[in-house]
Formats: structure tokens, C-alpha cells, sequence
């Protein structure tokens, strides 16, 4: 009998999703390799809301017919969770994981694969096909994690349109065609298109666009960065839970805002608040003020030099000075 997983919806409001996970075919020439690849559930995790999303997603594809194409891209800052919730969403269903990549210096070779020369063992040599990491993932059950989709090259976006569309199958110069299967999802992340400095990035060409349901990924708001931070680090203490939340929220609110006049330029991301910061505590549990220390050390570093001056602004405003009791 399948083995099935209930998503739960945080807020309360919707019923619970049931879903059957799926099963690796043992005959797969690569079955060992790809159960490696299978999530492990991060005890530390918190479904915000966008796993049961997902899971009320796949409960529709599951009820339709296969050949409707529903991919789908979240689209969020640096920081917000975007690649963790799909690879707890990989985890819950027990679907092997690919993260790929889609930056500037990927070609459609490498995705897509190519012709290679190997030895014969004769003293010649021999042309092999050899498939690109999408090829590879497509062979079995998958979960594709097209991430930095927005920062891909023009020839890498064309050749993936017919994997997209109602084709759903990738067409290899070696005449094979790679059929999308019906327990293989398709999924990207991509940085906001605007004036931060997100490297690389640009709009998305609108044929390839079109072909995915984007969803926003927004900043973890106080309530929920607290509960993230009591479920990780449940010794510590509320004073400084609630200080690194409003000092993250408050950050992330001038990050957000329009006026280039008065806005950070680096956010706070979750590696930030759930990583650093705390690790941080840690060190400096013992000096007068932690927070600020860990501050000092953890995050003002990954902030550009012309940007401190406004992160210290956002300190004064909320703090001034961190909490003087012992952090755990």
C-alpha cells in the first residue's frame, strides 16, 4: 500500500492535503544514485504556508490531465526560503532532488547533454551520447529545481520551451526524445527583476515566462521569524527573539521601500537571522553586549561599506544597545 503525507495549513483555514508519495522504480539504471538524492525533512523547518501551497498545487495536477503543464517558479529575494521550500516539499514526498543551476556561463550542452569521444580500447576512438544534468534528472522521478531562472543565457530558455509546453519532452541532437513522466516536477526560483544588485539577472524573455506559474515569495513577517528562531533555538531567551526580528523586519521594510534615498540595499536573509546571528550569540554570550557583537561580526560584513551607515540607522532606531542578559 502507498505511503501517503498530510500538509497541514498553518493559518488553520484549510482542510489537510493528503497526497501519495512517490516510489523509485528499482529497475532504473541509476537507482541507487538517485535514492541518494532524495531530501532529508529538516526538523528545523517551518512551513510559513507556501508547502501547503504547493501541496494543494500538486493535489490539482493530480486530478487533472497530464498533458496541462502547471511549472512552477517562486519568485523572491535573496533570503527568503525559496529553494529550502522545495526541497522540504522534495523531502515530504520522498522525490529524488536536482538543484541545476541557470547562470550566465551555463550553455544548453550542459543541460541538455552532448556527444563526447572515449577511448575504444583499441587504440581509437568512439562518440557517446552523455546527458546534460536535465536529461540525467529527467530519466527517473525527480524533482527539477530550475533555479537563477531569470539569469540564464537566451539559448538555454529556447531549448527548454518544448520541455515547458504541451510537447512536454526534450528533443536531443541524438535524434532521442526525453518525455517529461508523470512522476518528474518542474519547478525554478528567480531573483525580482529591479535595480538591486542581483547580478546577471534580467527579465524573463515572455514565451519562456508564460510557460510557468509564478508565485511571490515575501519576507518572513515578526511573528513567524519568532517562531522560526523558538523552533530552532528554543533556549533562548524571548529578549533577544524579539530584537532580531524587529531588527530583520524593520531592515527588510527599508530594503522594500521606493525611496532610494533612505533604503538598505542588502536584506536580511534567513541565513542571516537563523545562522549567523545566533552562532554569533554564542560567541560573545559572555561580553556586555551579545547582540551587538554578533551584529558587529555576522551581519554588517555581507553589507556593501556605502550601506552600513543606513543598517546602523535601522540599529539606533530599534535597539541602540542589545539585550544584557545571557542570550541562552
Amino acid at each position: 500500500m502507498a505511503k501517503s503525507v498530510t500538509f497541514e495549513d498553518p493559518t488553520g483555514e484549510g482542510k489537510p492535503i493528503s497526497l501519495k508519495v512517490f516510489e523509485v522504480p528499482k529497475d532504473l539504471p541509476d537507482y541507487d544514485q538517485r535514492i541518494s538524492k532524495i531530501p532529508e525533512a529538516d526538523p528545523y523547518y517551518l512551513d510559513l504556508g507556501m508547502l501547503y501551497k504547493l501541496a494543494r498545487l500538486e493535489e490539482v495536477r493530480r486530478g487533472i490531465d497530464d498533458k496541462t503543464p502547471l511549472h512552477m517558479a517562486l519568485r523572491g529575494h535573496m533570503g527568503t526560503g525559496k529553494d529550502h521550500d522545495l526541497e522540504q516539499f522534495a523531502a515530504a514526498l520522498l522525490l529524488p532532488y536536482f538543484r541545476i543551476p541557470l547562470t550566465g556561463e551555463v550553455r544548453d550542452i550542459t543541460l541538455i547533454g552532448s556527444v563526447t569521444l572515449h577511448g575504444d580500447g583499441k587504440g581509437g576512438t568512439e562518440s557517446r551520447w552523455q546527458d546534460g544534468d536535465i536529461t540525467r534528472a529527467l530519466r527517473g522521478p525527480a524533482l527539477i529545481n530550475l533555479s537563477e531562472l531569470n539569469a540564464a543565457g537566451a539559448e538555454t530558455l529556447f531549448a527548454l520551451h518544448g520541455l515547458l509546453d504541451r510537447h512536454q519532452a526534450l528533443d536531443l541532437p541524438n535524434g532521442e526524445t526525453v518525455k517529461l513522466r508523470n512522476d518528474t516536477r518542474l519547478f525554478g526560483t528567480m531573483n525580482p527583476t529591479d535595480l538591486r544588485d542581483y547580478a546577471g539577472t534580467q527579465t524573463l524573455n515572455k514565451a519562456f515566462a508564460d510557460r510557468w506559474v509564478i508565485w511571490e515569495k515575501d519576507f518572513p513577517t515578526d511573528v513567524q521569524l519568532a517562531a522560526m528562531l523558538r523552533r530552532r533555538y528554543p533556549k533562548m531567551h524571548d529578549d533577544y527573539v524579539e530584537a532580531i526580528t524587529r531588527l530583520s523586519v524593520e531592515v527588510n521594510d527599508s530594503f522594500t521601500a521606493t525611496d532610494s534615498r533612505t533604503r538598505v540595499e542588502t536584506p536580511m536573509s534567513l541565513r542571516s537571522v537563523l545562522d549567523r546571528l545566533p552562532a554569533g550569540l554564542m560567541m560573545y554570550a559572555e561580553e556586555e553586549d551579545p547582540l551587538r557583537n554578533a551584529w558587529a561580526e555576522f551581519v554588517l560584513p555581507h553589507v556593501d561599506a556605502f550601506d552600513r551607515d543606513h543598517y546602523e540607522t535601522v540599529w539606533n532606531a530599534v535597539l541602540r544597545t542589545g539585550p544584557t542578559a545571557s542570550p541562552f
